[in-house]
C-alpha cells in the first residue's frame, strides 16, 4: 500500500489581514456608506501578483468610483485562504481562480465567476537551477519537493494535475507550502523546494537572477493547451450565487469597471500599465516589474467572458486527481459556476 500523500508546511511570512467590520456579514444586500454609495469588499489571493492585477488597476484608474462604488480591496497569500473569508460572509467577492467554484460546488456551496479575467493560468513551474538537470518536465516530479502557495490552492490543484497527466502519482512527491514572492524565492534558494508553481513578478525575479528556470509555461494559450489539454480559465472575480442574485445592480457596476480595465490592459503597453500601479509593487526594479507584466498581460481577456469549452476542461482536469471532484463529475452543474450576464451587458465607455 502506498504511503499517504505528504504535505510539508514551511514557515512563511504572510500578510496579516484584518477583515474590516462593515456590518454586512452574511448579508444578502449591499452595504452602503452614509452617502448611499454601495460598499463591496473583495479579497484577493495575492494582490501584487500580476495574474490578479485587474482589480488594483481598476482602483488606480478610478473606474470603481466612476461607477459609484466604494470597493475595498484586501489580500490573503493564496486563493484557498481567500475563499474561506468569502464563505464565512466577511467579504462579498474573491479574486482568485475559477477552479475553486467547481471544487466548492462539491461541498454544497454555490459560488460563481461573474467576471472572467483570463483563459489560462498565468502560472509557471519553475525549477531551481541546481536541479535543472534532474527536473525537466512533470515526468520528473517523483521524489521531489514541489512548492505551492498553500494546500487547496490553485497552484496545489495544478501541480497535482500535471503530475497525474504525466504518470506520476500525487503520493510520489512532496507538496510544500512556499507562498509567493520572498518566501517562494527563499525556498528555492535554500533548497526547501526543488521546483514550484508561481507567477510573475516572482518568476521574473528568479529568472533575472539566474536562480530559476521555467520548465512549464502556462502564461500562453499554446503552453496551457500543451500542459493541460485545453484552455484553463483561471483568474476571475467570483461571488456567492445568492448575493449576486440579490445585488444585481452592484454586480453590474463591478462588471462595468472591471471590463473597462481589461480593455485598458489590452489597449496599453506593459510600461504604461506598470506606471499606473503602486510604486511598491515594482520592488525597487520598475523595468523588471514592467517586464513581468509584459510576460503575463496576454492572459487577460478584453471582454471578461468565460470560455465555455475552457470551463469544461477545468472540470476534466480537476476530476483527474481531486478526491472532491472524482466520482462527482457527472453531478457538477457548470452553469452555476459562472455567469456571463453582467460582462455581456457591461458599459465600458
Amino acid at each position: 500500500m502506498k504511503a499517504p500523500s505528504r504535505l510539508i508546511i514551511t514557515a512563511a511570512v504572510g500578510l496579516a489581514v484584518a477583515v474590516a467590520a462593515t456590518g454586512c456579514r452574511d448579508s444578502r444586500t449591499t452595504a452602503a456608506s452614509s452617502g448611499g454609495t454601495p460598499q463591496v469588499t473583495i479579497m484577493i489571493g495575492g494582490i501584487d501578483k500580476v495574474i490578479y492585477l485587474p482589480p488594483k488597476l481598476t482602483e488606480q484608474l478610478g473606474y470603481f468610483k466612476q461607477e459609484g462604488l466604494d470597493v475595498r480591496l484586501m489580500t490573503e497569500p493564496s486563493g484557498a485562504q481567500a475563499e474561506n473569508v468569502l464563505i464565512s460572509g466577511d467579504v462579498q467577492g474573491v479574486v482568485g481562480f475559477y477552479d475553486h467554484t467547481i471544487d466548492l460546488q462539491t461541498k454544497g456551496k454555490c459560488i460563481q465567476s461573474v467576471v472572467q479575467f483570463a483563459d489560462v493560468p498565468g502560472e509557471v513551474e519553475i525549477v531551481s537551477t541546481t536541479q535543472a538537470d534532474k527536473i525537466q518536465s512533470a515526468k520528473d516530479f517523483k521524489g521531489k519537493k514541489l512548492g505551492i502557495t498553500s494546500p487547496g490552492s490553485s497552484t496545489d490543484f495544478l501541480t497535482q494535475a500535471l503530475a497525474v497527466k504525466n504518470g506520476v502519482s500525487t503520493e510520489d512527491f512532496t507538496r510544500v507550502k512556499a507562498g509567493a514572492g520572498p518566501t517562494f524565492i527563499s525556498a528555492i534558494e535554500n533548497g526547501g523546494i526543488d521546483a514550484g508553481m508561481t507567477t510573475d513578478p516572482t518568476a521574473a525575479q528568479l529568472i533575472s537572477t539566474g536562480k530559476g528556470k521555467v520548465i512549464i509555461d502556462m502564461r500562453t494559450e499554446e503552453g496551457t493547451r500543451a500542459a493541460l489539454g485545453g484552455l484553463y480559465p483561471a483568474s476571475s472575480l467570483y461571488m456567492d450565487c445568492a448575493w449576486v442574485q440579490n445585488n444585481k445592480q452592484t454586480v453590474q457596476k463591478l462588471a462595468n469597471a472591471l471590463v473597462k480595465t481589461l480593455k485598458y490592459i489590452n489597449d496599453n503597453s506593459a510600461e504604461d500599465i506598470a506606471a499606473k500601479m503602486p510604486a511598491e509593487y515594482a520592488g525597487g526594479d520598475p523595468k523588471l516589474y514592467a517586464k513581468s507584466i509584459n510576460d503575463t498581460k496576454s492572459i487577460f481577456r478584453p471582454d471578461g467572458v468565460m470560455d465555455e469549452e475552457g470551463a469544461k476542461n477545468v472540470l476534466e482536469v480537476l476530476s483527474s486527481f481531486s478526491p472532491n471532484v472524482k466520482g462527482k463529475k457527472d453531478t457538477i452543474d457548470l452553469s452555476k459556476t459562472y455567469t456571463t450576464e453582467f460582462v455581456k451587458a457591461a458599459k465600458t465607455s
